[in-house]
Formats: C-alpha cells, structure tokens, sequence
C-alpha cells in the first residue's frame, strides 16, 4: 500500500520539545525514531513533527475518514481529535463504529472521542441517543480518548444529573473532557470549567478566550469553512502559547484541498508569532493534552513527522506516519477503496401546500445569518403575505427557511432567515447540525418542496434548484457522507457552491452557513424540525411577533 519505509533521513530538525532547530540525520527502525545525530549538512530542507487538528468532525468534510485522509495527509496532517458527533446524532454507535473501523484503513492517526450530547437538545428530533453507560463502552471497550464537546452548557451550569453522570464516566477512565461553550464569560465560565472541562473552541473574541484561559482552560483557535476565529484569536500567542491549540472544527472538502493547519501555521508566522510557539500549539500542545500516541520527533517516538521546504511557505514534500511515506511531493501514497453504506431516512416526500404558513400577524420573528460566524442574530422583519401565506421577501433579501423531520413523516417547520442572498430557486440540505434534518432555504414555496424532495429521493446530500434545472451531491452514508474519494467529492460540492452564488448568494460558504442554522446551541436563533427557537434563552419562539 505505501513505499518501502525510509531508514534515515538529513536537513534541519526542528526540536519543538527542546525549542531548538540543528543539522542533523534521524535514524529510523521498526517505525520508530532509533537515533537523532546532530550532524553538519547542506540540506535545505526541514524536518518537524506533523501537524494534529485538536478538534474536528470529519463527517463535515462530507468524506469517509480514509478518503479525509488521502486528502489532509499531502498537507502535513498526521493526527486529528475527531468528534464522531454528527454520525452519532443520525446512527447512534453503530454510526460511530462506522468510523472508528473506517479510519482504521488509513495510516492518519485518527483519536476519536465520545460524544457527549446526542441529541444535542431535546428542542429537536435526532435519530439516536447516546447515554452515560454507551461512553463508558466507547472508553472501556473501543478505546476512545476523550469526552468529546459539552455543548449543554446551560445543563453543566444547573449541575444537571444526566450531563453529569456523563462527565464522571470521563473522569473515571481519566479522559480529557472537551468544552463547547460560545460567549459564556466571568462567573458563569468559572462554574463550566469547574466541572472539569478542559477546552473550548467557540470563543469569538480575544476577551472571552483570556477570561477562559484565566481559569486554567485550554483554548482551540478555529479555522472552519464557516467558523473562522483566526484573526480575532491569534494575539493569544504572545502570552498563552503553551494553552493554545489549532483546530478547524468543520471543513467542507473544497477548501481542504487547499490546506489544513498547515495554512493556519503559515498565517501565524506571517504574521510575525515565534515560530516555535506557533509550531507546538499546531504539534506539541494537542499530543500532550490529550495523551495522543503520535510521535514529536524525539528519540523512541514513533517516526511520525514531515518535511517541508522552509518555515516560512511549509511546502510540505513528504509526510511520513510510521516510517512509512504516505504522502510525497504532493502524491498520497494510498489507493482508493470501498466504502459501505449505512443510513437513517424515513420520512415521505411533502407537497407544497406543506410549506404553506397562515398569516397572524404584520411582523415577523427571523433569523439574520452573519458570514464567517456560527452565531446568528434575532432580528423583526414586516411580514410579506400573498394570498393569506407569509412568503418570501426578495427585495429585503428575508426568505424562507424549513427544517424537514427526516427520521419520521412530520410537518415542516418554518421560519425566515436574512442574508442568504436568493433571488431564485433553492438550495437544501441534510447535513443540518446537530440532528441532521433537512434544511432548506429558497424563494417559493414550490422551489423550497422540490429541494426537500430531492434530498428525500437521493436519501441525503446538497442540492440546488434553479428554474426547471436540479442538481444534487449524494450523501448516501448516514446523509452526511459520500463513498467517493474526496476529489470527486470536492468538484461536485464546488459546483453546487457556484450555482447557489448564481441564485444570488454572498456567503463565502452557503452550504456550510445554512448547515449552522439548525444548531441550537449557538445564540440567537436558530431553526428546529419542532420550530423557531431562541437560543439565548433555550426556548421556542414564535414565528409572528
């Protein structure tokens, strides 16, 4: 599968262990480093540990983890803590063991761990739940390395039974518990992380990540497809570099290909942190935190590492997992398989009258969508009635938004969103965090129903519906995840990309933005297959005000 292993290997070694960079050669036997020898040489090329991404979930790359892996490996990648969260929410653990056997193809080290919050709430259906004693199975029997994100922050800050019956389960097998707490400051920080979690990843501005950091977190700066808090987070570096980490949370295949953390490495140097604590937040940091088997360039380690062509570009030229080149010169070294298929889908196709929403009143309760940002704010728009139906609304740019029950034949829920742009047609999708639900976003009612119908006959995907044409990305696997290689994947994900930007849409990433607007947990509103919910105040709203 892969090329003769390498035996040894010269240039400049980067020691991000003793914060040191010399000439030497790195001598390699059974997969493992067997000796470093400093030793002058002309080699113009530098040897470093791979980078780890500290939290991400690989099903919103829309690929397997072996096909995730063919892909991130040519940018240095060698390990990732991955939250199997989204295949839990649809599959329960057998979407979980799905993964886990998966990633075993690939030599990508992949550290799963339990998810914590499946259902994410109990404000909308999911397809599965996972309770304290499945952790415990997950940590016992498959091994898994962590809790994963504790997105019910409102239930760690009430001492909730259940929420906490799930982080002693973590406690006991000594597992680090991942946070998930967006905008929580001050007291109310304090008593989430007392609770013993140990990471967060949803801070948006440097205030709330030092208020964090103050009370002994470890903070994740996230680089997404959507969520993109590089910029408002990367001055932690001066001061917190031991306590910071690199992550990209959510990656839509398309800009995978462009890069991994190995483009937030650049960024940071460019703009001017130390090198060498740029480089442990992006190696050292996740590995020792989190107890991960990979290899940090030091003598008995597994000779996980990679090289690059300076630390300034990180061209990366080869990348090396166990002494083995799986990724060289821009050539993955693994050849493409099969994937089986699972899913949850149950639900019949709707009619347009059940997209149909009675006027009761003049004004509206809506969401206003933000490029670049999980959050969303809570905005009132007059209401535009044609024929006693509240519709569309082109000129002020609010539309209308459904979420589809997929797990059983249940009406459509309705709302209106801001921002995305529409002037024609409809797009939807299954991939809707955290329950994966059809959403759909469009400007008729008749336009909003083929979309939900297309995604309901492909049992899953993206598609875009503009006039009479229909296009769609399948997502046969749990109605997340494509069988096909992440190539294939990603040409088919950016054409549905351009064609919603032809209805109109501004959004940098319209699929991955409207995939956030079912995800209760992020403030303000947000939309439920049960309806309009606030999510400041962790309840439904009305849709007329």
């Amino acid at each position: 599968m892969y090329s003769d292993p390498i035996l040894s290997i010269r240039g400049q070694i980067v020691d991000v262990v003793g914060k040191r960079i010399f000439p030497g050669i790195i001598h390699l036997a059974n997969g493992k480093i067997s000796s470093i020898e400093h030793e002058a040489n002309n080699e113009q090329i530098f040897i470093l540990p791979g980078f780890v991404d500290a939290h991400i979930h690989i099903e919103s790359s829309m690929l397997t983890p072996y096909e995730f892996s063919r892909i991130a490996l040519l940018h240095g990648t060698v390990a990732t803590v991955s939250d199997p969260h989204e295949i839990a929410n649809v599959l329960g653990m057998e979407g979980i063991k799905y993964m886990i056997e998966n990633a075993k193809k690939s030599p990508l080290k992949f550290f799963f761990g339990a998810p914590s919050c499946v259902p994410a709430t109990t404000f909308e259906t999911a397809g599965a739940t996972i309770s304290a004693q499945d952790i415990e199975i997950l940590f016992r029997d498959y091994g898994l390395q962590y809790l994963a994100e504790m997105m019910n922050y409102p239930g760690v800050l009430s001492r909730d039974p259940l929420v906490m019956e799930k982080i002693a389960v973590a406690q006991k097998y000594k597992r680090p518990v991942d946070g998930h707490a967006p905008g929580l400051r001050s007291e109310e920080a304090a008593r989430y992380i007392s609770a013993g979690i140990s990471t967060d990843h949803e801070c948006y501005t440097i205030q709330e990540a030092i208020d964090k950091l103050q009370y002994g977190m470890k903070i994740l700066i996230r680089e997404g497809s959507a969520a993109k808090n590089f910029t408002a987070l990367i001055p932690l570096m001066d001061e917190y570099a031991d306590s910071l980490m690199f992550c990209s949370d959510d990656k839509h295949p398309d800009d995978l290909e462009l890069g991994h953390i190995n483009l937030l490495v650049q960024r940071a140097i460019a703009a001017g942190y130390d090198t060498m604590n740029v480089l442990r937040s992006a190696t050292l940091n996740p590995v020792k935190h989190y107890g991960l088997n990979v290899g940090l360039l030091q003598q008995g380690d597994p000779a996980d590492f990679i090289v690059v062509n300076n630390l300034k570009d990180f061209q990366v030229l080869k990348t090396v997992i166990g002494g083995q080149i799986v990724a060289d010169h821009g050539h993955c070294t693994l050849p493409k398989v099969q994937h089986p298929v699972i899913n949850h889908f149950s639900c019949l196709p709707k009619t347009t009258e059940d997209f149909f929403v009675p006027s009761e009143g003049e004004t509206v309760n809506a969401i206003e969508a933000l490029d670049g940002q999980l959050i969303t704010l809570h905005i009132q728009s007059e209401a535009k009635i044609e024929n006693g139906n509240l519709v569309s609304d082109i000129e002020k740019d609010v539309l209308k938004i459904a979420v589809v029950n997929r797990y059983s034949n249940k009406p459509p829920a309705i709302g209106m969103i801001r921002n995305f742009g529409i002037k024609r047609g409809a797009m939807a999708s299954s991939v809707a965090h955290d329950s994966h639900n059809i959403i759909a976003v469009g400007v008729t009612d008749e336009d909003i129903c083929r979309a939900v119908n297309l995604l309901i006959q492909n049992q899953g995907g993206l598609c875009v519906i503009d006039g009479t044409e229909e296009s769609v990305l399948p997502l046969p696997i749990a109605g997340l995840i494509s069988p096909q290689d992440g190539v294939s994947v990603s040409k088919q994900y950016s054409l549905l990309d351009k064609k919603v930007k032809s209805l109109g849409s501004t959004l940098r990433a319209p699929y991955m933005t409207l995939s956030f607007m079912a995800l209760l947990v992020i403030p303000e509103f947000k939309m439920s297959d049960l309806g309009l919910f606030d999510a400041v105040h962790f309840r439904f709203a009305k849709l007329f005000s």
